[in-house]
């Protein structure tokens, strides 16, 4: 009954469905099989329920596409965590297991869901506020933000760091399923204000990625539409995507830098970003290898710790959310 009334068709992650730029078969092939392997981890939670079976079954995925599967079984169990009251659990138990080397993933996954549930954004956005401002005193390191397990609640409540991914997931998905509007028309986030749009943005970003099947002249005619204070967040996203999803030439990448040179600091930030959730998760790939050594300069290694070292004396409760001031510490690195 669940995989019937729940279920979401492959083919929505075509770019036939989508309508996506189509310029090159094998970029689309790379761009769709992520897309439907997101599909397949949905599929996955909402088959098997449980998240100890739901791993079970995500670790047989091939490794290059894993963490989209993870992605997409974050979706599925937060939307079942939603529909049963008597369970609120799952996602809470999926980030105490192995779902938390995979935890940018799954906040990523969680902010498809917000994108479909009436009033889940700001649903969602009161917890984070009042998580933040429960943990002014809350200060990470290096490794206690990065490698933490989480304990189990019986309703799950965002990490007052990683939280903000959810809203970047959210900005993924208007982009990618109602592209005409946010890509295209240049819709500002409804109902979103403050930092929140700029997180939105960067989840944005990344579907532009998709949306204009890794085409790096459409992509930067695209970016150029929008107005000046939008694009630095969207160049993020697409340093993220280009590193973590892959699809260009290794011969592109040096163009790709270059194009992305007026927003280079948060364009590597999002790399380094990518660099990080791979290195995290164990499914490091020959692309990423390579697109973090030629768009940062350094090894993927030295980029992920760069983003664990940034982390140290973080403030909470402050006009400027802590992970902004860690994506800004990033991002200066790279000036």
């Amino acid at each position: 009954m669940r995989r019937t009334f729940l279920n979401i068709a492959p083919e929505e992650a075509t770019f036939e469905r989508r309508k996506f730029l189509a310029t090159d078969s094998k970029k689309q092939q790379h761009l769709e099989t992520i897309g439907k392997t997101f599909l397949q981890g949905y599929e996955i939670a909402i088959a098997f329920n449980d998240p100890n079976l739901v791993i079970v079954q995500l670790n047989k995925i091939e490794e290059e596409y894993r963490g989209f599967a993870f992605e997409g079984a974050a979706m599925g169990l937060a939307l079942l965590d939603r529909l049963t009251p008597w369970n609120k659990t799952r996602i809470s138990q999926f980030l105490s297991l192995e779902g938390q080397n995979h935890i940018y993933m799954t906040y990523v996954g969680i902010g498809w869901l917000l994108a479909r549930l009436p009033g889940g954004v700001q649903w969602y956005l009161r917890k984070l506020e009042n998580r933040q401002r429960n943990e002014v005193n809350f200060s990470p390191s290096a490794s206690s933000a990065s490698s933490a397990p989480h304990t189990p609640h019986p309703s799950h409540t965002p990490h007052p760091l990683i939280g903000w991914l959810a809203i970047d997931g959210y900005g993924f998905h208007q982009g990618y399923f109602h592209w005409r509007e946010y890509i295209q028309g240049i819709l500002p986030p409804k109902n979103l204000s403050g930092y929140s749009c700029r997180v939105f943005d960067q989840g944005l970003g990344r579907s532009l990625w998709f949306v204009k099947g890794a085409n790096l002249e459409a992509i930067e005619r695209a970016i150029a539409q929008f107005q000046p204070s939008r694009r630095a967040d969207l160049w993020s996203g697409i340093g993220l995507a280009c590193a973590y999803a892959g699809g260009i030439e290794n011969s592109q990448l040096g163009v790709l830098k270059q194009v992305a040179k007026p927003y280079y600091p948060q364009f590597a930030q999002g790399v380094a970003f990518a660099a990080k959730t791979r290195l995290r998760a164990g499914n490091l790939t020959e692309h990423t290898d390579i697109a973090v050594q030629k768009l940062c300069e350094m090894s993927v290694q030295q980029a992920a710790d760069l983003t664990d070292d940034t982390l140290v004396g973080l403030s909470y409760g402050q006009t400027i959310p802590a992970y902004e001031q860690w994506r800004q510490r990033i991002q200066n690195y790279f000036v």
